[in-house]
């Protein structure tokens, strides 16, 4: 499996493009602005079909694309029901944009569970709610991979704002140590914004939250 790291979007979202050449098949882990124009030609390149958008959350700078990707491609959205107002109906971020900022809605098509497991591009993938941040922000963890998806929840040497409605320091220092932590140190943990770092990096030396 093949990860392709795309920032886009007005403040730099990082999207995840996921491809296995192998299957001729890709997904896409969150859709800043101007996502598809990034992605399309490394499918083409691949030669691979998009099948499916993920959303790590419901906020605005992670889903501004998404209704352009799944016109373009049909892909299957998942995303917890806890954010499900947010990207259905995301008129209701609208005091929070940026000025010049468009959204779309888009249908969820299956909501995704704490625990839940299911197999993508060849490999078992793991969901993880990690609210604080955001009600429904998940990750997405592939144990073969070692790799976290983690939305905004964790970043390197820092921690997603708790300041937005539905936000909680608390519930989100409570969602990083259960459910981040507890992963293997050796994890690479794929942020919303930034560099990426390692579940025992951040256990370590994280100034906001210590394991």
């Amino acid at each position: 499996m093949n990860i392709h790291v795309r920032p886009a979007g007005p403040i730099q979202t990082n999207a995840y493009l996921l491809t296995a050449p192998e299957l001729s098949e890709a997904v896409l882990i969150d859709a800043p602005g101007g996502i598809w124009e990034q992605i399309q030609p490394i499918l083409a390149k691949e030669q691979c079909t998009l099948r499916e958008l993920w959303l790590t959350h419901g906020h605005w700078d992670h889903t501004q694309g998404g209704a352009e990707v799944v016109a373009a491609t049909h892909a299957k959205v998942r995303a917890h029901r806890d954010d499900q107002m947010l990207i259905e109906s995301p008129e209701v971020m609208e005091m929070f944009l940026i000025p010049g900022v468009r959204l779309g809605p888009m249908k969820i098509d299956e909501f995704v569970t704490q625990g839940q497991r299911w197999t993508a591009l060849g490999q078992t993938v793991e969901v993880r709610h990690v609210p604080g941040h955001c009600p429904g922000n998940v990750l997405y963890y592939f144990a073969a991979m070692k790799a976290a998806f983690v939305g905004d929840a964790l970043f390197h040497s820092s921690v997603g704002r708790t300041d937005l409605p539905g936000g909680s320091l608390e519930v989100l220092e409570r969602s990083i140590r259960e459910q981040i932590y507890t992963l293997p140190d050796e994890t690479v943990v794929y942020p919303g914004h930034g560099p990426e770092t390692t579940v025992g990096v951040e256990r370590e030396t994280n100034p906001f939250v210590h394991g």
